[in-house]
């Protein structure tokens, strides 16, 4: 009998916000939402934004005055609307019109050598062969270069794409905890995990206790590792620059460290662990193995996620050359006018001309159903399947492929399997890999297109986060899943609000692509298919259950007493989950970050032939296996 893999947690931080509690989702379909929760949304942004603060029991502003949450909308909603979302590059990252660049020149004097001073300290070694040295006074050499001189100048130039997914302004990601030398992606790691655990509702140490400690699993990663300063990207250019490498650039810059700092600081784990990457699939590869893990019993409890900062002119330079993302010329042309809404630059299944790169982390908790019982956990829906394809032989490495027809109708089918054909017609939507390309909207919408066909479905609701909050790379099929967790909750499929219209080439004859949000409360879903596709031929598809699907598999499976009592239990859960909710939209988020806590002792590991004792856990790891392949030996 497989384990179901249920959603009993998720969090995260992206351009619309913190993931859990929905918020995220929340600043999406924010003018489809009742006044109280719209209210609450936008206090929550303007306390991480910095544009107010909580205490002593209240809101307050810059000059300490109470403020209600009415207050807030009417005076700082326009600031906490414009400060989400995608923007204009804001400069803590750079100056998008004036981005540092060497240029080459070539010096060479008229008939006289060039002769020039300089500090001792700054001699080139060994020295260059036409050059002369003559010592001066204080530490100076006089240089006299016999013929023409290489030299880099410092310049500056106008970066042609100007708009990005970017955290809600003001809010610092390392202010959360103790971040000393953290890349910006490992930041977005620690404070994103820790917003999952705690969106549980549980104590990790009591999750911990009710397992072995080798039932956990923890799959994350990112695609463009730690490019910023503190990893990767100060490491290459430390030489270039004149400097010395960092002790910690080369370690921290490693793309399996989104899943080493969540072992290693937030939860304490020893169980399995894994970096799974699949360019901007790679959630749903982490996914994947997290949901087998789960599904055969080799885990109980995993963790999922990725962390990805890529707003570094170094990185948008690379994927801007290769015509991949959006550029405000561009943009001008398809608006036809001297300027564009770059806050409308990502454009799913619209006059499109690239995608928009963002910044983003998500992490999802998944447990069995039977410890998600045990436990009273909040149940927000259910992994059913993962499915993953390559393209074949291809011509190009980012040109679409069969693979994606496979997944597609692979999840479908898997689906159709639980909820039957009605619940795949009638109550089921794609959350679409809408990354903004001209070529992504034809391709993919014609997958939905010919798949729909197959299966009978006619008006298929798809939509698209990449239009809200741009494309995270790795953490973008997350968005997706989080995002479908919020419609289960609330009811309103996210329109793709930065299009006017749905272009001409999309095939949409099947397909409802809504350009408001789309009230499905009187009709809720059973079903939501994520779609991914990556550079090389990375698909992947996913189907999620809703909650109520979930309910009558429990019960059908557990029986109605024992999902009765699980219901008694799990109210206690949710009011815990609220109250760490109620915090972090107060700006307490309590991030969770053990440096040097709970240390074990390896001299204090007790083993014997059937098992070993780890110091700090409450169970012991079983060596009792079975023989894997009895039919064999």
């Amino acid at each position: 009998m497989s384990a179901l893999p249920v959603i009993v947690g998720f969090g995260g931080f992206n351009a619309a916000g913190r993931a859990s509690g929905h918020h995220a989702y929340r600043r999406m379909v924010l003018e489809s939402l009742p006044d109280a929760e719209r209210q609450e949304t936008l206090a929550g942004l303007a306390v991480m934004m910095g544009l107010v603060t909580y205490t002593e029991g209240a809101y307050r502003d810059s000059d300490d005055q109470a403020c209600s949450l009415v207050d807030i909308e009417a005076r700082f909603g326009q600031q906490v609307l414009d400060g989400t979302l995608i923007r204009r590059i804001e400069a803590g990252f750079f100056d998008v019109d004036a981005v540092p660049w060497q240029k080459s020149a070539v010096l060479a004097g008229d008939a006289e050598p060039l002769r020039f001073e300089m500090d001792e300290r700054e001699v080139p070694e060994p020295l260059p062969a036409d050059w002369k040295v003559v010592e001066l006074d204080n530490r100076r050499v006089q240089v006299t270069v016999a013929g023409p001189l290489a030299v880099k100048l410092d310049s500056y130039r106008d970066l042609a794409v100007k708009s990005a997914g970017q955290l809600p302004a003001g809010f610092d990601p390392g202010a959360l905890y103790n971040s000393r030398f953290h890349p910006r992606a490992l930041q977005l790691a620690v404070i994103g995990a820790s917003d999952a655990v705690q969106s549980v509702g549980i104590p990790w140490a009591e999750i911990a206790s009710s397992i072995r400690p080798d039932q956990v699993s923890v799959y994350a990663s990112n695609v463009m590792s730690q490019m910023d300063e503190a990893g990767f990207g100060g490491l290459l250019q430390s030489r270039l620059k004149g400097s010395r490498v960092s002790t910690k650039q080369c370690p921290l810059g490693l793309n399996s460290m989104p899943a080493d700092f969540v072992n290693a600081y937030i939860i304490g784990s020893v169980g399995h662990t894994g970096a799974i990457a699949g360019a901007c699939a790679s959630f749903l590869y982490n996914l994947s193995a997290a949901v087998e893990d789960i599904v055969n019993g080799r885990c109980r409890v995993a963790i999922v996620g990725n962390a990805e900062a890529p707003i570094t002119s170094e990185i948008i330079d690379g994927y801007a050359t290769m015509g991949a993302l959006a550029q405000e010329d561009k943009l001008k042309k398809i608006d036809g006018g001297d300027t564009t809404d770059l806050r409308r630059s990502s454009r799913p299944f619209g006059e499109n001309c690239g995608f928009t790169i963002a910044e983003a982390s998500t992490y999802v908790v998944l447990m069995d159903d039977a410890l998600a019982l045990e436990l009273g956990a909040d149940i927000h829906g259910a992994v059913n399947d993962v499915f993953i394809n390559a393209d074949g032989f291809k011509k190009s490495i980012s040109a679409p492929g069969p693979g994606n027809y496979i997944t597609m109708a692979k999840a479908v089918a898997s689906a159709r399997a639980i909820v039957g054909d009605e619940g795949i017609r009638e109550r089921s939507m794609v959350q679409a890999h809408g990354s903004s390309t001209p070529q992504n909207r034809v391709s993919e919408s014609e997958i939905f297109d010919r798949v729909a066909r197959v299966f009978g479905i006619e008006n298929w609701p798809v939509s698209a986060v990449k239009a809200f909050v741009g494309h995270s790379l790795s953490p973008a099929s997350g968005e997706q899943l989080i995002t479908s967790l919020g419609v289960f909750k609330h009811g309103w499929i996210p329109g793709i609000k930065t299009i006017d219209r749905v272009a001409d080439d999309v095939l949409g004859e099947r397909l409802q692509i809504p350009l408001a949000d789309l009230d499905r409360r009187d009709n809720p879903l059973d079903v939501v298919f994520l779609n991914s596709k990556g550079f090389g031929g990375n698909n992947a598809t996913a189907s999620v259950l809703a909650p109520r699907v979930v309910d009558r598999m429990m019960r059908k499976r557990h029986g109605e007493s024992a999902v009765n009592s699980y219901v008694e239990r799990r109210e206690s859960v949710r009011a815990r989950a609220a109250a760490y909710d109620a915090g972090a939209l107060q700006g307490r988020f309590d991030t969770i970050y053990q440096f040097g806590e709970g240390l074990i002792d390896e001299a204090d590991l007790t083993l014997s032939d059937k098992s070993i004792n780890v110091p700090g856990f409450e169970q012991e790891i079983s060596l009792e296996l079975p023989n894997r392949f009895a039919d064999m030996t």
